[in-house]
């Protein structure tokens, strides 16, 4: 019997390739990795993902690929930088890297972005597949080809657009995630409801205990949801052209000044990313776009899975001018993603930066 439970198709102009979903994926991938038989790989994971998963994913992989290397990078976004990426770009020379090499990606968001954007500058880019192991990566960052790495003033502001070969995603592989970083994904979860699926909202507020209970069936079809949110977005703007794949943005100008400007490692992403949410839909609500309804809503359904929603005090102007560097400002001018109902989101210019301040105060 297949272990795949649910097949997300991507279909791009220049590619097309699956999302394949299933409890126990993970005991099966050389009749799902074809792309990797007989080829060369390097297998990209961070230290506290090798602890758990290394062994059993390589030995996997071993059985279909000519030559499989590994490297282990330090958790954490600060691998994901200009120093890391030289680092790793002289190992994979040494390691005999061409053309026809594939990376693969094991582990959360952190690894993803890295490994994608090794891949994608690689001998002007090679393949790679993902395999997200975090809840966060396996909902948002592992689909739709956006890859990079940080500056130091800047989240993510070196990168580029470079779609895997396929994503695999087991929801098993969660059952070793620390609940810190599981409640921090269901922020990207929960996004996908509030921006555009308003039925997908109200099914994770009457699912809350089998979710949290990591229910693997249950899981799944969250994962799968969440993954044809974001492919249908994706293929209707890979690279956000026409601004519609702006939306998935909804609360990052501010969860990234909030990463920013208390160093990567106070806040998981998800933490930030659900504070951002709140600041977003409070500026709304001072706009008159959405009432407080909609504010209670989103704010009772991230404290169900601890979720924080108060933006740290006292540097509210720092905050401020990190999200005027955000990577999403245009010829000066920075736009927010904000909400007019649970399950649509508009982008607009920022209003005064007093309103901005005003949406910072709890």
């Amino acid at each position: 019997m297949s272990l795949v439970q649910e097949i997300v198709d991507v279909t791009l102009p220049n590619k097309k390739y699956q999302i394949l979903i299933g409890p126990g994926l993970h005991q099966s991938l050389p009749d799902h990795m074809h792309s990797l038989q007989g080829e060369h790989v390097i297998l990209i994971t961070d230290d506290k993902v090798a602890g758990f998963w290394l062994k059993p994913f390589a030995s996997q992989m071993s059985n279909i690929v000519s030559r499989l290397d590994e490297i282990v990078v330090r958790e954490g976004e600060p691998s994901k930088s200009v120093e890391t990426c030289n680092q790793l770009w002289q190992k994979m020379l040494e390691m005999g890297a061409d053309r026809r090499t594939i990376v693969v990606a094991l582990g959360g968001g952190v690894v993803g972005d890295l490994a994608g954007f090794l891949a994608a500058s690689f001998a002007r880019g090679i393949r790679f597949v993902q395999i997200p192991t975090s809840l966060l990566a396996q909902v948002d960052s592992s689909v739709g080809g956006k890859v990079g790495i940080n500056l130091p003033q800047s989240k993510n502001m070196v990168g580029a657009f470079w779609q895997p070969e396929s994503v695999i995603i087991d929801p098993l592989v969660l059952q070793t995630l620390d609940e810190p970083n599981f409640r921090a994904g269901m922020a990207e979860v929960i996004k996908y409801g509030l921006i555009m699926d308003d039925e997908f909202f109200h099914f994770l507020k009457s699912s809350v205990d089998p979710i949290r209970g990591r229910d693997p069936q249950i899981l799944a079809k969250v994962i799968a949801w969440c993954c044809r949110c974001k492919a249908q977005v994706v293929e209707e703007d890979e690279k956000e052209t026409s601004g519609r794949r702006v939306i998935l943005n909804y609360g990052h100008t501010y969860g990234h000044a909030i990463e920013n400007v208390f160093g990567y490692g106070t806040f998981l992403h998800g933490e930030a990313i659900a504070i951002g949410m709140t600041c977003a839909a409070r500026l709304a609500m001072e706009l008159g776009m959405v009432d407080s309804d909609f504010l209670k809503s989103q704010t009772e359904l991230f404290l169900e899975f601890g979720l924080p929603v108060e933006c740290p005090e006292n540097r509210h102007d720092e905050l401020l001018d990190a999200m005027k560097r955000d990577k999403k400002v245009a010829a000066g001018k920075l736009s927010l993603i904000l909400p007019t109902r649970i399950g649509n989101v508009v982008s607009m210019a920022a209003p005064s930066d007093e309103k901005i301040r005003n949406s910072l105060v709890n």
